[in-house]
């Protein structure tokens, strides 16, 4: 019998893992109770660069949220954490993911899906939307990566695991 619990763990199959959170979030509009119960996740759908079918994936995610124009001083986006984070991106609203593999030395093959295909589906909670994915890159990669890692601070020990920068991919609905 394969594992679900433990990644560490010899027989763990993260295929199943996945297929049960997609298999409950689908059926609870996002709210795990059984399989990751608490996480703030969404489903990213990405085509297959070779075989051209959809692939789902589960990721925990932060929205990234331009600040107001009328706050004096502020000329930087402001990530929202928290539960107002689990609505969809709407007026510029952003959301950002984090492609580590669990610190692989190879990018998961979502990402390099999306670098193939930008165009992706994306499930938050009940909504389902198209959007445009892009890598991060130099200040604007920085200032997401801390704001993923402050939101989920098992990520931080990812990127000094890993012997690749992990990319950081923002997610924009497409109209």
């Amino acid at each position: 019998m394969t594992e679900t619990r433990d990644a560490q763990s010899r027989g763990f199959d993260f295929r199943v893992v996945n297929q049960a959170v997609i298999t409950e979030y689908r059926a609870t509009g996002g709210k795990l109770e059984k399989t990751l119960a608490g996480s703030r996740l969404l489903l990213l759908t990405t085509v297959g660069e070779r075989t051209g079918r959809g692939h789902t994936t589960p990721l925990g995610y932060v929205v990234d949220e331009p600040a107001s124009v009328d706050e004096p001083g502020v000329d930087e986006p402001v990530v929202v954490d928290g539960p107002e984070a689990v609505d969809a991106p709407e007026a510029g609203r952003r959301l950002v993911v984090y492609a580590s593999n669990m610190a692989a030395a190879e990018h998961p093959q979502w990402y390099r899906n999306l670098l193939a295909q930008p165009k992706v589906t994306v499930e938050l909670e009940a909504d389902r939307f198209d959007a445009e994915a892009a890598t991060a890159t130099g200040p604007e990669r920085d200032r997401l990566y801390a704001a993923l890692v402050e939101g989920m601070p098992g990520l931080r020990t990812h990127q000094d695991q890993a012997t690749r920068e992990i990319p950081v991919v923002v997610l924009t609905r497409l109209p």
